[in-house]
């Protein structure tokens, strides 16, 4: 039987060069797979296509290694396109199996399909090359040999992949050793199936290839035993310094982080980098149902010790802070500095609240011992924050619950600790929803004005009126300027609202002199907006736009903002003044006035502090300062005005004392100013009160004079 066919005369050398180019090609297919996994999209996709290439072109190049010496009794030549064909098979099943061996978490089903399909490439990238020779008549097919190899082909392909699967569980990528390992297999899987398909190709007698005139062996043994060597060493040259590139990047990016991270004057992490340490460990406390226990640490007297000593004194001090805490804490703790005079200790391992205490206590025990920075002995003492997650809050909000415990101990003296509690937060988060609320609200003009009048204390006529400003909140209701005023001046605000009350209330003032009403407005103006550079500009550019005689407003200025920076306050009056404006000095009697200063002042007049109106009908103290109030203002040339009037004996003890005007909710409450017109012109108001005649008509513009004044001019 064996006589009918012609035997293969293969070179033992040649077939173990095929092995060597199938073993090389798939190590070349393995180093360029490592970008495969890489998160941006067109590296990992020319990973993935340079990986293919490299495996495709070694399984090509191994088959017609093989078949290099021409093995067969006759002359051989190769068509070009089956051996064009052979190539792109190779190509495409090498691109399928890299596909599907690509993903980082590699399962038995992808295992086993890229098996099959680098298995069933191995063997029908030999065959194409036979059907190349376009042998006549044509060979015949052992069929169990040929199924045989295909299968031996895939279950080496297959334990290739187990391999890297098993690797990819403890790394992401594979060692050289194990790269080495899958290649063998990988190139074993190659040589396999090249071996069984020749194998399993009987050639009868008398065989010719009817493609000896075109392709011959040579060119395209050249092709497969030099250029594809040569691409694959480029390739695998690329891989190399691409890996090298990307180690390097790594590495400095990893330096750039740590750097980042880490704060410079103590060396130890900063708060992003606990931040972030605490979100790894609460996914690892909730995983295991464990808690975690975090320390606040503020430094007692910091700012004294940089005030007397020097900065780099307060530095060593810190320093020393951070060299106490390694000492206590243990090594799976993390210590961090979370800025200035703070740092904050993570505590894992699931502790319990006497655990956390027992924690505080070893790091207040070991602040006591006095601190010696060039030859001088500082004392440190620290105050602690403990919250635990997740009974106290999320991971996000378990720094700031700390914080607020350790400010809870801080306002109770300092040098203790407290544990967190809700209660220490609720104010603060009304405060910022508010505060959220406040911007919304100013963002879209949802704040009012009500007007208050004053009153001629002598006449009882009304003389004017204070704008107060308002806010409804659609949930809460009546917001109270003591509630937001202040938040405004803390959170940057308040400039905000005062130019809206600037603007607002010189449209009203025109709005009422279109309808007859010559109204005098009073607003306030706090210390922040005393501060402004272009206040005087805002007010003066509002009035012209309005067309508004500058006598027509009033600026009331509190004593504390007028004492805060002397200087400034100056300058803003006198040219307030210089325009026409009238000025007021606000809560009179409330802080620490310099008679020498007052006197400086342009103002015009002088307001009572509700404070004192409120006891004047009980306390004669009292009623001591009021006098002395209007009798310095008398002798100063000012104007009184007295806040606060609630009840008919405050009224008359305060015309009694010489008040020129009164203002409070026993004459009205604050108002719209709808409802103010029509009480000014239908006389529908709180109770029966005239409006002094120069507040209608087209009359010339004048001031309120004093009472004694006023009366004498029959206004």
């Amino acid at each position: 039987m064996d006589e009918a066919f012609l035997k293969w005369g293969f070179r033992a050398e040649l077939w173990a060069a095929s092995a060597a180019m199938a073993v090389f090609a798939a190590y070349v297919a393995l180093d360029l797979a490592r970008g495969v996994s890489s998160r941006h999209t067109s590296t990992a996709l020319r990973a993935g296509l340079a990986s293919a290439i490299a495996l495709g072109a070694g399984t090509w190049a191994a088959h017609f290694i093989a078949v290099a010496n021409e093995p067969l009794p006759f002359a051989m030549g190769y068509h070009g396109g089956w051996v064009l064909a052979s190539l792109a098979l190779a190509l495409v099943s090498s691109l399928v199996g890299v596909h599907m061996s690509a993903r980082p978490q590699l399962g038995v089903g992808r295992v086993t399909i890229a098996a099959l399909v680098l298995g069933l490439g191995a063997c029908g990238v030999p065959a194409l090359g036979l059907l190349a020779l376009q042998l006549s008549p044509a060979p015949q097919w052992n069929v169990l040999l040929l199924a045989g190899g295909a299968l031996a082909a895939s279950l080496f392909a297959g334990l290739a992949l187990a391999l890297v699967a098993a690797q990819r569980r403890r790394r992401p990528h594979l060692g050289l050793l194990w790269q080495a390992c899958v290649a063998l297999g990988l190139g074993g899987a190659i040589s396999i199936g090249n071996a069984a398909v020749l194998h399993a190709a009987s050639v009868p007698l008398l065989t010719l290839s009817f493609a000896a005139s075109r392709t011959t062996p040579a060119t395209v043994a050249a092709l497969a035993a030099l250029g594809v060597p040569a691409l694959l060493a480029l390739l695998l040259m690329t891989s190399v310094l691409e890996g090298r590139f990307r180690r390097l990047l790594r590495r400095t990016r990893d330096e750039v982080k740590r750097a980042a991270q880490t704060d410079r004057l103590t060396e130890l992490p900063n708060r992003s980098m606990v931040e972030e340490a605490l979100q790894v460990a609460a996914v690892r406390a909730d995983r295991q149902k464990h808690r975690l226990a975090l320390v606040f640490l503020n430094v007692d007297g910091l700012k004294a010790v940089n005030e007397s000593f020097g900065q780099s004194t307060g530095d060593a001090v810190l320093r020393e802070v951070a060299q106490r805490l390694r000492k206590v804490a243990s090594s799976n703790d993390v210590i961090a500095r979370a800025g200035g005079d703070e740092f904050v200790l993570l505590l894992e391992g699931n502790p319990t609240q006497q655990d956390a205490t027992h924690m505080v206590e070893r790091i207040l025990g070991g602040m006591n011992e006095p601190c010696r920075i060039d030859d001088h002995e500082i004392s440190v003492s620290c105050t602690v924050g403990v919250a635990i997650y997740p009974e106290h809050g999320s991971a996000t909000r378990l720094i700031a619950h700390a914080a607020a415990a350790m400010r809870y101990a801080k306002r109770t003296g300092g040098a203790s600790h407290a544990l967190f509690e809700e209660r220490m937060v609720a104010g603060s988060r009304d405060q910022v929803e508010l505060l959220q609320d406040l911007r919304r609200a100013v963002a879209h003009n949802e704040l009012t004005l009500h007007y208050q009048p004053k009153i001629h204390a002598p006449s009882g006529q009304i003389t004017g009126a204070e704008a107060l400003m308002r806010w409804k909140h659609p949930q809460r209701g009546m917001v109270g300027p003591h509630i937001f005023i202040p938040l405004a001046e803390r959170y940057g605000l308040i400039n905000s609202l005062g130019n809206f009350l600037i603007e607002e209330v010189c449209r009203q003032i025109r709005a009422w002199r279109d309808n007859g009403l010559r109204m005098r407005v009073a607003i306030n103006l706090s210390v922040h907006q005393l501060r402004q550079a272009d206040l005087v500009e805002r007010i003066l550019d509002a009035l012209e736009r309005h067309h508004i005689d500058p006598a027509l407003l009033t600026c009331e200025i509190t004593e504390s903002a007028a004492m805060d920076d002397t200087r400034v306050t100056l300058q803003v009056i006198e040219r307030l003044s210089a325009i026409g404006v009238h000025l007021s000095i606000d809560d009179f009697g409330t802080g620490y006035s310099s008679l020498s200063y007052l006197r400086q002042l342009a103002a015009e007049e002088l307001k009572i502090d509700r404070s004192f109106v409120f006891d004047l009908e009980t306390s004669a103290d009292a009623r001591a300062i009021v006098d002395a109030v209007v009798k310095l203002a008398q002798a100063l040339g000012l104007k009184v005005v007295a806040e606060g009037v609630e009840t008919e004996q405050q009224q008359e003890i305060l015309r009694q004392l010489g008040c020129n005007e009164l203002q409070g909710y026993l004459f009205a409450k604050p108002m719209p100013p709808e409802a103010l017109m029509l009480w000014a012109m239908n006389d529908e108001g709180p109770r029966a009160l005239d409006f002094r005649p120069s507040l209608f008509g087209d009359t010339l513009p004048q001031s309120i004079l004093p009472a004694e004044a006023a009366n004498s001019a029959g206004t």
